[in-house]
């Protein structure tokens, strides 16, 4: 999100925005899950394990890149084939399923970043950002959550059978009015999903099914726990507008690691800061930064300090410390944010290691993050969602 679109969401009364999510089987999504699945294959066996792993998939084929500097060597074929088959792409006839070719193209780190990465430095130079807001019990922006939920919801009700007919790959979209930077309507809802071919009358039958039993509990849940009233009556939900689709996944539409960046943090809601997170170690900060930022933006807005506020680091490679920080509670805060930010830099220690050390970073925790957002979970509680009170 540029400037203009944060300085516009300041001044502006009343808005309409959307947040988008992808479920699990979204082709960038299956490549998120698959680097972060290698991930934490390498930490279980050396947690000090250096890694950045990329991943593509499409038509009957995994390829595998990246480099490592790690005591461990796993195997990562069975990795890739568990992932997938988790997901769901089995035995589908869609042209992409857990038989498919794997490449593995991981390679030794180079020396210079090696060594830099023993010294536990930044691994490179970035911006990150971290958001809270108290729109949600999550603290986290409402149109995100509920096109987090919804997906979440329909993959659970697929996996168990009580919607049949669907297959792994959806779609996500929810618009919210807001008047003076608060929900204040639902104005439209729209869930895709892939399916198998089916008549006209069973398509009609799916389309009810997601409407009865995903869209409206979801809906009625995030209501009745949301902080703030809004309204429901005149949203507009339209289940697969463009009609069937039924050429879906990695072999309908090729995958990469790291192309969902705004499905993982704030729906575009907050900034984003230069780098994904997929598939990297803790000493990339474009990954542990920004959870310590969105850390320190929840303990600032659940310690009552402000009700949003944002965090930005910068680092260069090769340092230990942000070269800045900066705190914006959009004129929300109970004190000025440069006390907010003196507190922040007394209660925190913001090298790269204490960053990794606090949150516990270097544990096999990250396959979870890689569907359905790293911020705002409900169903795991992440140590850069625990609230540290600052006041």
């Amino acid at each position: 999100m540029t400037a203009l679109h944060a300085d516009m969401k300041r001044t502006k009364t009343s808005y309409v925005f959307s947040s988008e999510s992808v479920s699990e089987g979204h082709p960038d999504k299956v490549c998120d899950q698959i680097s972060d699945a290698v991930l934490d294959a390498y930490l279980a066996k050396d947690p000090d394990s250096r890694v950045a792993c990329e991943t593509l998939a499409t038509t009957d084929r995994v390829v595998i890149a990246g480099e490592t500097t790690s005591k461990a060597h796993p195997q990562i074929e069975p990795i890739v084939r568990e992932v997938i088959r988790k997901i769901g792409y089995t035995n589908l006839n869609t042209g992409f399923d857990d038989g498919c070719m794997i490449e593995n193209h991981l390679h030794k780190q180079t020396k210079e970043l090696a060594n830099n990465s023993k010294q536990v430095n930044a691994g490179d130079q970035g911006l990150m950002f971290g958001y809270a807001c108290n729109q949600t019990k999550q603290l986290m922006p409402i149109p995100i959550v509920m096109a987090h939920k919804l997906l979440q919801e329909l993959t659970r009700l697929r996996k168990n059978g009580m919607i049949p007919n669907i297959l792994p790959d959806s779609k996500s979209q929810v618009s919210f009015q807001f008047t003076n930077r608060l929900p204040v309507a639902l104005k439209s809802l729209i869930i895709s999903t892939n399916h198998v071919g089916m008549n006209d009358a069973k398509f009609e039958d799916m389309k009810h099914s997601i409407e009865e039993l995903v869209v409206k509990p979801v809906v009625a849940q995030i209501e009745s726990e949301s902080i703030h009233e809004f309204n429901t009556s005149e949203c507009e939900i339209k289940i697969n507008p463009a009609s069937k689709w039924v050429a879906g996944g990695p072999a309908a539409d090729t995958g990469l690691t790291g192309r969902k960046i705004i499905v993982d943090t704030y729906g575009g809601w907050a900034q984003h800061g230069g780098g994904a997170f997929s598939g990297k170690d803790a000493t990339k900060v474009d990954r542990s930064a920004a959870y310590m930022a969105r850390h320190i933006a929840k303990s600032v807005v659940g310690s009552g300090l402000a009700s949003e506020c944002l965090i930005q680091f910068g680092f260069i490679i090769g340092e230990k410390y942000p070269v800045s920080l900066m705190i914006d509670t959009f004129s929300s805060s109970k004190i000025p944010d440069a006390e907010i930010e003196k507190i922040v830099k007394s209660s925190f220690d913001l090298t790269v290691k204490g960053i990794i050390d606090y949150l516990e970073l270097r544990k096999p925790i990250y396959l979870p993050t890689a569907a359905y957002g790293h911020f705002g979970r409900d169903d795991i509680e992440f140590s850069w969602e625990k609230i540290k009170k600052l006041v």
